[in-house]
């Protein structure tokens, strides 16, 4: 299981990278693991502003269909079309070109109080 010491982490098992005030936002390779294989990717917030916490998209899975929920307010300013032709790399590069969304937030300080690496795999059991 990889646990990027250089993310943020959700008890909702999304990550987030911060780039000045763009965080990148993507589902753990423990998410991904629970999932199985990853079928389809459905995002239809671009351009929206949300608050934290709420729902962005869902992700289906063979086995299931699961919410995808923001973990920082802010504005859905990019979606990763790569998902839409290959929603698999989200189980073979969760981390990379499994992204998800970009998210121009609204309050970087939101993205301290998140998880780190050691918390996230506490949380999960690892």
């Amino acid at each position: 299981m990889n646990f990027p010491a250089e993310l943020r982490y959700t008890d909702d098992h999304e990550w987030v990278r911060l780039d000045g005030d763009v965080a990148t936002i993507g589902i753990t390779d423990f998410a991904q693991s629970e999932l199985g294989d990853v079928v389809f990717v459905e995002i239809e917030t671009e351009g929206e502003t949300l608050d934290a916490g709420e729902t962005f998209g869902t992700v289906e899975a063979v086995k299931t269909v699961s919410d995808l929920y923001l973990p920082v307010a802010g504005e859905i300013i990019e979606v990763n079309g790569g998902l839409e032709d290959a929603p698999e790399s989200v189980n073979g590069d969760p981390y990379g070109d499994g992204w998800m969304i970009k998210v121009k937030v609204s309050n970087t300080a939101d993205v301290d109080a998140l998880m780190d690496a050691d918390a996230y795999k506490a949380s999960v059991g690892q």
